[in-house]
């Protein structure tokens, strides 16, 4: 049985009874990889972790490949549901083809598909709120107690993702190629992105960054070069990770102002769960805002999934 939902379907409030009995996997479906978690009368017993299967990232033919590969890790068999998480789930179509790359791993079992950031808010032990995810990409959702919901960004790397990893890998790339036009010498941050490419000097940073062989995984990865050159006091980093946190507060500040409510805001990903400056700044212009209610999140998005399988149909 297969029931796809977009992000507009409604999520439930937060549940207090017995975890589900039974088999239930979670998948958390990032732009870099596919976290997995095999649950069993609510006590995790599996976690594993492969390659990404979200189809904005990857090819049809790769992301089957590494969900086979998951679940050739994890286990299939007798499951009674499959709850995955992934950006760009933002039709039901997209949720029924996700859907049907799952399916045939576990025959039988009921597999619902949402847009991550559904995950999120469970994952922080809430019913309402806001939900921002800073990965590879980055996204906005919410709920209020009305069960009206809401989304800001999560275009997609060509049209937004600002604040992101990839947004960050783009930045240390154009920084290094306006310190090459201003006939300014490789520093911190120029240096360690050569270094990581492969190549001797920015300008081959054009062609690398167009090229086929590169993608958006690629430059997300780039972004740790941003953040090791701003722990080392390299003033464009560390500007570059204020204006993250801001760009992230303002997907969480329109979507507060769309469902009327002022909290909480929940800040995840692999971004938002790692890197403190950002997390500083992030809460700083939410609080300049009035909102004072922020957090991060303390655990894996994928366990917000007994959360949600709980919910009434």
């Amino acid at each position: 049985m297969t029931n796809t939902e977009n992000p507009a379907a409604r999520p439930a409030e937060p549940s207090t009874a017995r975890p589900p009995a039974g088999v239930i996997i979670g998948l958390d479906i990032g732009g870099t990889k596919t976290h997995g978690i095999r649950f069993e009368d609510g006590i995790a017993v599996a976690d594993e972790s492969a390659g990404s299967s979200n189809v904005q990232n990857v090819t049809r033919d790769e992301a089957a490949r590494n969900i086979a590969d998951l679940f050739a890790r994890i286990g299939g068999g007798s499951v009674s549901q499959v709850y995955a998480g992934s950006g760009g789930i933002d039709t039901d179509e997209d949720a029924a083809a996700l859907a049907s790359l799952i399916q045939p791993h576990v025959p039988g079992a009921r597999v619902t598909v949402v847009h991550d950031s559904r995950l999120l808010l469970a994952a922080g032990h809430a019913s309402t709120g806001v939900a921002v995810i800073a990965g590879t990409g980055s996204a906005a959702w919410g709920r209020n107690s009305d069960g009206d919901e809401a989304r800001a960004g999560g275009w997609g790397y060509l049209l937004g993702d600002e604040g992101s990893g990839y947004w960050l890998g783009r930045e240390a790339v154009r920084h290094s190629l306006r310190q090459m036009n201003q006939g300014q010498p490789a520093d911190q941050l120029t240096s360690a992105l050569l270094q990581s490419c492969g190549v001797e000097h920015p300008n081959k940073l054009i062609a690398l960054f167009h090229s086929p062989h590169t993608g958006r995984r690629f430059w997300a990865q780039q972004a740790r070069h941003v953040v090791e050159a701003a722990a080392g006091g390299h003033p464009a980093s560390q500007a570059m990770l204020d204006q993250a946190g801001r760009d992230l507060a303002g997907l969480a500040l329109q979507v507060l102002d769309q469902l009327r409510i002022t909290g909480p805001v929940i800040l995840g990903g692999g971004l938002g769960m790692n890197v403190a400056p950002l997390q500083e700044s992030f809460r700083r212009h939410l609080e300049s805002a009035g909102v004072t209610d922020v957090r991060v999140l303390d655990q894996e998005p994928v366990f917000g999934v007994l959360q949600l399988v709980a919910e009434p149909a």
